[in-house]
């Protein structure tokens, strides 16, 4: 039996097979809502076999958007537009999950088709938030270095979305913790740069995103999984690193995390991330070695062989596809005629199934 089509139980939820599609931001959205672009998008990935549609990076506030494109989960009218899709997912045997976060100060740009820039107010942009005034890179603006009711907000806004997302349906909720936005700004030195509780020591680093962790899983029932995607390094010396991702993990692990979902980067843009095939799966590995928790490999995984190398080889409990899932949404049927796994297929395409007679 393919480790890969195998199924993989978390708390009360099983997951037909271990590919996961990665949350991919559409930039599609008008205030927040989802709409038929992402009915399809996610849909779509959830007919080709996924065991996992994660929902792409849905921010907590408007202020939390990377873009005026971004989804949003902070209001009722969002939660129920989710309903359909949800819905839609879990019909074809897929479970549906989603990415919650906040941008900080990555927050206010454009979409990348239209060269990703910060937005100016007049465009449509608005002032970013940080844990302090460190522009992200040139061009940049400098963000607001949050007060305590900033971080008092934020927490109560992850926590309510947390509860949002449940009403829409998802079934499992992922904590943004990555990429240089906000949760990964508290983590890094490079972006921390505050005196206080909550910046400084390793511990103090972390303080903020355990507290929106524990904040969520308050909310998040419990016998429904708790996903975080963390940057296990930066890439550039004297950032976060391996180290301190194995401490954080093992710290969200006892708060009551099921699944560190690992990649890298995004805090530096200066960073030289030697990318290339699997590049991030030493992440996974070690963090699932020293910690004793299920992980996720993600990062440039594209052949079926490679992906379930990766799990045979304990590197990690599930892979995540991302731009793989957008060039091919019915990736797992492809996976499991070449690795000789038979899968079943949605009625309405079995004529096309490979050795099927009609």
């Amino acid at each position: 039996m393919s480790k890969l089509f195998s199924p993989l139980k978390l708390r009360d939820v099983v997951f037909k097979n271990r590919i996961l599609v990665s949350p991919m931001c559409q930039y599609s959205c008008e205030n927040g809502m989802p709409n038929n672009w992402h009915l399809v998008h996610l849909g779509s990935r959830a007919v080709g076999g996924a065991g996992l549609v994660l929902a792409e990076a849905t921010a907590v506030s408007p202020e939390g958007r990377i873009s005026p494109g971004d989804c949003g989960i902070w209001s009722d009218e969002q939660a129920e537009a989710f309903k359909s899709i949800t819905r839609f997912i879990e019909a074809q045997g897929a479970v549906p999950g989603i990415q919650i976060g906040h941008a900080g100060r990555k927050a206010s740009t454009d979409a990348p088709w239209r060269g990703g820039l910060p937005l100016p107010d007049k465009e449509g942009g608005w002032q970013p938030i940080a844990p302090s005034p460190i522009a992200f890179d040139k061009g940049y603006p400098i963000p607001r270095e949050m007060t305590e009711p900033d971080l008092e907000r934020v927490a109560a806004g992850f926590a309510a979305a947390a509860g949002r997302s449940l009403s829409a349906g998802f079934k499992v909720l992922e904590l943004h913790m990555a990429h240089g936005y906000l949760m990964h700004q508290f983590l890094s030195p490079i972006s921390n740069h505050r005196k206080d509780r909550w910046g400084g020591a390793l511990e103090n680093r972390q303080s903020f995103p355990v507290r929106v962790t524990e904040a969520v899983r308050k909310v998040w029932p419990e016998n429904l999984p708790l996903f975080v995607r963390i940057s296990c390094t930066d890439w550039v010396e004297n950032g976060w690193d391996l180290s301190q991702s194995i401490d954080f993990s093992r710290r969200i692990k006892a708060l009551g995390v099921d699944f560190i979902d690992c990649s890298s980067g995004g805090t530096a843009p200066d960073a030289r991330i030697p990318a290339g095939p699997g590049f991030q799966t030493v992440f996974s590995a070690a963090i699932r070695k020293a910690v004793g928790i299920e992980t996720g490999a993600v990062g440039l995984i594209t052949a079926p062989a490679q992906a379930e190398q990766v799990l045979v080889t304990e590197q990690a409990d599930a892979v995540l596809l991302g731009r793989e899932f957008l060039r091919s949404p019915y990736w797992p049927m492809i996976a499991a005629a070449d690795l000789g796994v038979d899968i079943k297929w949605p009625d309405q395409y079995k004529r096309a199934k490979p050795d099927h007679h009609n």
